[in-house]
C-alpha cells in the first residue's frame, strides 16, 4: 500500500480531518484529505515542519534519542506528529474533539508501513 492509501486508513479509522507525509523542509510527498475538512491541512502542516525541524535539531543537540512524536492541541483542531525517518514525518489532523487516543496509536502502528514505503 502507498503513502496515500496509508494516509486514508488512518484518517478514515481514526475520524480525523487529514494526513500527510512530509519532510522537515516542509515539502509533502502525499496527502489525504477529507472533504469537509474545514482546514487547509497542508498550509498547517507546511508551517509547523519549521518548528518540528527546530524541536528535532534540539532534540539531536541534547542527545534525547530520536524525535518519535509532537502533538499540537489547539481550539479548533489537534496535530498529531509522528517521526517515520531522519528526514520524513507523518502528521494527522482531528477535530478538536477526535480520538486522540485512538489517532495517535493508528499513526504509531503505522509508522514502519510508511518507513517501507520510503525505501
Amino acid at each position: 500500500m502507498g503513502f496515500k492509501g496509508i494516509l486514508k486508513e488512518i484518517v478514515v479509522e481514526s475520524g480525523g480531518l487529514g494526513g500527510v507525509i512530509m519532510g522537515y523542509d516542509g515539502i509533502a510527498i502525499e496527502e489525504y484529505l477529507r472533504e469537509a475538512a474545514g482546514l487547509d491541512v497542508q498550509t498547517l502542516t507546511i508551517e509547523y515542519a519549521s518548528v518540528l525541524k527546530e524541536i528535532k535539531r534540539t532534540v539531536g543537540v541534547l542527545k534525547t534519542g530520536e524525535l518519535e512524536e509532537v502533538s499540537i492541541i489547539t481550539e479548533k483542531c489537534c496535530i498529531i506528529v509522528r517521526g517515520v525517518s531522519e528526514d520524513f514525518f507523518a502528521a494527522l489532523v482531528l477535530p478538536a474533539d477526535g480520538n486522540f487516543g485512538k489517532a495517535r496509536f493508528l499513526l504509531k502502528r503505522s509508522a514502519p508501513a510508511f518507513r517501507e514505503s520510503l525505501q
